[in-house]
C-alpha cells in the first residue's frame, strides 16, 4: 500500500493569540531593533518548526479569520461579543507572520465571511481518508468536533508548544462522548468565550449526562415530554430555539465555498532567502545562525563577472595614489582581537591585494594610509582605524564609508555585511561569504589562496564603486553633513576610545565573585528553610514539584516539561509565597555573577588590564549607539549587587579618577521642543521635576508635596509611554491596572498637554506624505507600511513616526556632544580621556586636580551642544571608580 500523504491544517489566528500570551509575561524582552514587538511571532515561528519536524508533512495550510464579521453574526449579531479590545501589541505583529509564513514556504488562506474553523474543516472532510492523514492544531476546543478516524486535533495547552492530541478514542474516553457531540454539548451549555448562549442553567456536566441518555439536542427535544418536572425540564423548554441556535452557532461549516484545494497546499519546503530575510528583520538570530545558506551563496556567485587584480608581495610608490578604497580581511567579528589575513586597497581599475605581514609592515604603505591629503573609502571606518592601530598605522582622510553610508540612506540592519549592502544597491560583484551570524561566529573566508585574493579585490571595487555613489544620493537626501559631520568624524572617536579602554580592577571582581558567592549560599538555606529540604534551585523541574506539589502552592502556567517557574509566574506567587522573594533574588544575583563578574573577567586583556568594547554604530534605527564585547550598556543598576559591579571599572594611574556627565531626561525635553507644548516647556524651563508636574496635571494633585512616589511612579510611566507610543494595553501591564484606567490616563495627559497630541497627528500626517520622518538632523526612517490598508501595519508605522523622531534626536545630540567634547579634550591642555558612551551618559578619567576644569568643558559643551527651546540638563559626579561617580 502506497505511503499516505499527511495534511497539517493550522488554525493562525488562534495558535498566533496563544504564543502572544504565552510569552506575554516577556513582552519588553521580545522586540526587534525598531520597536516591534516579537513574542507572538516567535512563539508561533517554534510551533512550526516543531510541527514541520514532528509531522513531516506533504501539504500544509495555515487558516486566519477574515474579520470579526461572518455569516454567523448575521443571524446571531452577539457572537463572540463582549470579548476583550484584542491588544495592539499582539495586532501590531499579524502582517508579519504571512512574511513567516512565506518564509517557511506554507500556505496561507482567509475566506470573507467564514472563520479559521470552517476552512480547516472544509479541507479536513475533502481530504481522502486512504490517501490522507489530517493533523488539525489549534488553540480553541471547539475544533475537536473534527476529530475522526484520519483527523487527530492538537489543541495547545499553554503557550504553543505543548500540544494535547484528541482523537476519536480519547474524547470518548475522556468525555463520553463522540467528536460530533461536542456541537450538541455547547448547543446545550453554550460557551462563555464565543458568547453562545446555551439552555438557562444548563453547564457542561449536566449537557454531558443529557447527551449519554438522549444522543443530541434533537433527541433531548424528541423525548421533552416523557422528562419528569423539574427547574431543568422548564429551562430547556423555554430555550428550545436558542439552543438549535447555539448548536448552530457551534456548528463548524465542513462545506465552506473554498477557492484553494488541497493540492495548493503541498508543502516544498523553505524560501531560504525569504526566511534569512525574516530572521534579520526579527532579530531572530540564533535561528539565523541555524540556517543553511549554502544554496543562496550558490544564487549569488552566478551573478558575479570577471574580476581583475594584482597580487603583491612588495609595495611600490605607484601603487598609492588619491581616491582610493582600502579593505582590511580580519577573521572574526572581534577587530580588537581578530587575525588580521589579508589586505586589498586600489580603485575600479587597479586594485592591489596582498597578505597582512607584508603588505601593514611597509613604511609606504603606513605613509599612504596616514597622508591627510590623499582621501580613502572604506566599508566600516572605525574597524579600519583599529585593525591598522594594531600594525602602528593612523588612518586618515577618510572621504567615504559604505556601511555608514547605506545605514543612513535606509536605517535598517545589514548585519554589517557588505554583500548584503551591494545586493540592496544592485551591485553582484561582491564575494558573499563575510557574514557573521551570531556572537564569536567565524567569518567563512575561502581556504584556496586563488579565492581570498579574488574575495579582497571584490571587497575593495564595490567599496570604491559604492562610496561615491551612495554619497550622492545622501547629497539629495541632505543628509551628507550628517554623514560628513557627525557620524564620520564619531567613527574616529569612537575607534581611539575603543582603543584607549576601560580599566578594570580584577582584584574587586574577584572579592565581589566571593561575596555573591557568599550571598548565593546564604540566600539557597533560606530557599532551602522554607522549603524543608535540600534541592537543585537552578532546575526548574525541581523547583516546580517544591513549590506546586510539596509546598501546594496554586499552578500558575504548565509547559511541556512540567510547571512554568518563569519569572513572570513567580512575581504572581510572590505574595503569598515567602520563597518566591529569595528565589527571584537568588536567580538575578546568580545572573550578575556569571554574566557580568565571572563574564568580564574573561575579557580583561591581560596586555592593558582593560576591557576593549565594540561600539555599534550602525544597528539601531533610531541612530543610537549600542556596546557589545562586553555590553557595557547593559549592567543592571536596579539591584545594589549589580550597581557594584561599576566598582571595578577604575581610572588607569593612582591619583586619578572616574567622572561621569549624564543628560537629564533628554528625550522628554526633545518632546518639549518638537511638539512646542507650552506645558511641557514651561515645566523643563522653570526647572521642574516633570514626573511631578505631570502627576498634579494629569492626576489633579495641587501641590508637588503632595505627590507621592507611587503617584509620581505611574506619571513616569505615562511620560516615557507617550514617547514610545504605548497602548493602554502597555500601560495597564507596566502599571498593574485596567486598561480602561490606562486609556483614561493617556486622555487626560493629551487634554493637559494639547501641543503633544498636535504634534503626534502632524507627524504621522506628514510621514503619510513623505513616507519618512526625520530626526533634527536630518537622520531619516523610512515607514512602507504608513499608508498601508492593512490597519495592524498602518499602526505601528504611526507608532514609529511618533517616537522615532523624539529618541533619534536624543542619540544625534548626544553625537554631536562627543564630536564637540573630543574637539575642545584635544585643544586643551588637559590629560582628560573619554572612556565610555552609556545610553544618555559620559564616562571620563582625569586627573583629581583637572575635575574642576573637566566639568566646566563637558557640562557646557554637553548643555549646549544644540539649541532647544527648553534648556538642557547635565548631572555630574566623579569618583574613584564607576560606582562612585554614579
Amino acid at each position: 500500500m502506497a505511503k499516505k500523504n499527511k495534511l497539517v491544517l493550522i488554525d493562525g489566528s488562534s495558535v498566533a493569540f496563544r504564543a502572544f500570551f504565552g510569552l506575554h509575561g516577556q513582552l519588553e524582552k521580545f522586540k526587534n531593533h525598531y520597536g516591534l514587538h516579537t513574542n507572538a511571532l516567535y512563539g508561533f515561528h517554534n510551533m512550526i518548526q516543531s510541527v514541520l519536524n514532528t509531522e513531516k508533512p506533504t501539504h500544509v495550510l495555515v487558516a486566519f479569520d477574515a474579520g470579526n464579521t461572518t455569516f454567523r453574526t448575521e443571524y446571531f449579531p452577539e457572537y463572540k461579543a463582549g470579548r476583550s479590545k484584542t491588544p495592539r501589541e499582539f495586532t501590531e505583529q499579524m502582517p508579519y507572520l504571512r512574511d513567516l509564513l512565506k518564509g517557511f514556504g506554507i500556505a496561507h488562506y482567509e475566506l470573507a465571511n467564514y472563520e479559521a474553523d470552517d476552512i480547516i474543516g472544509t479541507l479536513s472532510v475533502q481530504a481522502d481518508p486512504e490517501k490522507f492523514d489530517v493533523v488539525v492544531i489549534s488553540g480553541d476546543r471547539d475544533l475537536t468536533q473534527l476529530a475522526k478516524e484520519n483527523v487527530r486535533v492538537d489543541i495547545t495547552k499553554k503557550g504553543v508548544s505543548d500540544l494535547k492530541p484528541y482523537t476519536v478514542e480519547s474524547i470518548k474516553e475522556e468525555m463520553g462522548i463522540t467528536p460530533l457531540q461536542i456541537i450538541d454539548m455547547k448547543g446545550l451549555a453554550g460557551d462563555s468565550s464565543d458568547n453562545i448562549p446555551g439552555v438557562t442553567k444548563i453547564g457542561e456536566k449536566t449537557a454531558l449526562k443529557l447527551l449519554e441518555e438522549f444522543g443530541s439536542v434533537e433527541g433531548v427535544y424528541e423525548n421533552i415530554d416523557s422528562m419528569k418536572p423539574s427547574k431543568r425540564k422548564e429551562n430547556l423548554i423555554n430555550d428550545k430555539e436558542t439552543a438549535f441556535l447555539s448548536k448552530r452557532l457551534a456548528t463548524i461549516d465542513t462545506n465552506s465555498p473554498l477557492e484553494i484545494a488541497i493540492e495548493d497546499v503541498e508543502y516544498k519546503g523553505a524560501d531560504l532567502k525569504k526566511l534569512a530575510e525574516f530572521y534579520k528583520e526579527m532579530d531572530f538570530k540564533s535561528h539565523l545562525s541555524k540556517l543553511d545558506t549554502s544554496e543562496l551563496d550558490e544564487e549569488k556567485e552566478a551573478k558575479r563577472t570577471e574580476i581583475n587584480f594584482e597580487v603583491v608581495t612588495e609595495v611600490t610608490s605607484e601603487m598609492f595614489t588619491d581616491d582610493m578604497a582600502v579593505y582590511v580581511q580580519l577573521l572574526s567579528d572581534n577587530y580588537h582581537t581578530a587575525e588580521v589575513v589579508g589586505v586589498s586597497w586600489g580603485n575600479e581599475d587597479h586594485i592591489y591585494v596582498g597578505a597582512a605581514e607584508d603588505i601593514l609592515t611597509s613604511p609606504l604603505f603606513k605613509e599612504w594610509a596616514e597622508n591627510e591629503s590623499l582621501t580613502k573609502a572604506t566599508f566600516d571606518a572605525k574597524q579600519t582605524y583599529v585593525a591598522l592601530n594594531r600594525y602602528g598605522i593612523k588612518l586618515a582622510a577618510v572621504k567615504y564609508d559604505v556601511l555608514l553610508e547605506a545605514y543612513l540612506l535606509d536605517v535598517k540592519d545589514n548585519s554589517n555585511d557588505l554583500a548584503a549592502i551591494a545586493e540592496e544597491y544592485n551591485y553582484h560583484d561582491v564575494a558573499n561569504d563575510e557574514t557573521v551570524y551570531g556572537k564569536g561566529a567565524k567569518i567563512k573566508v575561502p581556504e584556496d589562496i586563488t579565492e581570498m585574493h579574488t574575495h579582497l579585490a571584490r571587497k575593495v571595487k564595490a567599496i570604491a564603486v559604492l562610496g561615491p555613489d551612495l554619497m550622492e544620493q545622501l547629497e539629495n537626501n541632505h543628509q551628507k553633513e550628517l554623514f560628513a559631520d557627525m557620524e564620520l568624524p564619531l567613527a574616529k572617536i569612537l575607534a581611539d576610545m575603543e582603543i584607549q579602554g576601560i580599566t578594570v580592577n580584577g582584584h574587586r571582581l574577584e572579592e565581589m565573585r566571593e561575596e555573591f558567592s557568599a550571598r548565593l549560599k546564604e540566600i539557597e538555606q533560606k530557599i532551602y528553610a522554607e522549603a524543608g529540604e535540600e534541592f537543585n534551585i537552578n532546575s526548574p523541574k525541581q523547583l516546580g514539584v517544591i513549590l506546586f506539589e510539596k509546598m501546594g502552592y496554586p499552578v500558575i502556567k504548565k509547559t511541556k516539561t512540567g510547571y512554568s517557574t518563569a519569572v513572570d509566574v513567580l512575581e504572581k506567587l510572590q505574595d503569598q509565597a515567602p520563597i518566591v522573594e529569595y528565589i527571584l533574588d537568588y536567580r538575578q544575583i546568580a545572573k550578575i555573577q556569571s554574566t557580568y563578574v565571572e563574564g568580564l573577567l574573561k575579557v580583561v586583556r591581560e596586555d592593558t588590564g582593560r576591557v576593549h568594547t565594540r561600539y555599534m554604530q550602525t544597528i539601531a534605527r533610531t541612530g543610537r549607539l549600542s556596546s557589545v564585547d562586553p555590553n557595557l550598556q547593559n549592567i543592571p543598576i536596579r539591584l545594589e549587587e549589580g550597581r557594584k559591579i561599576r566598582q571595578a571599572f577604575v581610572p588607569r594611574e593612582e591619583g586619578w579618577k572616574i567622572f561621569a556627565s549624564d543628560y537629564s531626561q533628554i528625550e522628554l525635553r526633545v518632546l518639549a521642543h518638537i511638539s512646542n507644548d507650552e506645558h511641557m516647556k514651561e515645566a523643563f524651563i522653570e526647572e521642574q521635576d516633570i514626573h511631578t508636574s505631570t502627576a498634579m496635571r494629569v492626576f489633579g494633585v495641587e501641590k508637588p508635596e503632595e505627590v507621592t512616589s507611587n503617584i509620581r511612579r505611574r506619571a513616569k510611566a505615562v511620560n516615557f509611554g507617550i514617547v514610545y507610543g504605548i497602548s493602554d494595553y502597555g500601560l495597564s501591564q507596566n502599571l498593574g491596572i485596567t486598561r480602561k484606567e490606562a486609556q483614561q490616563f493617556i486622555d487626560t495627559y493629551f487634554k493637559k498637554y494639547p501641543g503633544i497630541e498636535t504634534y503626534m497627528h502632524e507627524v504621522v500626517r506628514e510621514a503619510k506624505e513623505k513616507g519618512f520622518v526625520e530626526t533634527l538632523f536630518n537622520r531619516r526612517r523610512y515607514l512602507p507600511e504608513i499608508n498601508s490598508r492593512n490597519f495592524n501595519l498602518r499602526s505601528f508605522a504611526e507608532r514609529t513616526a511618533i517616537n522615532t523622531p523624539i529618541q533619534g534626536s536624543a542619540a544625534d545630540i548626544l553625537k554631536v556632544a562627543m564630536i564637540k567634547i573630543a574637539q575642545a579634550l584635544k585643544e586643551s591642555d588637559l590629560k582628560a580621556t573619554m572612556l565610555l558612551q552609556v545610553h544618555d551618559e559620559l564616562i571620563f578619567e582625569a586627573p583629581e586636580e583637572e575635575i574642576p576644569a573637566l566639568q566646566k568643558l563637558v557640562e557646557d559643551v554637553m548643555e549646549h551642544a544644540v539649541e532647544l527651546n527648553v534648556p538642557l540638563k547635565v548631572e555630574s559626579d566623579f569618583g574613584q571608580s564607576w560606582y562612585d561617580a554614579k
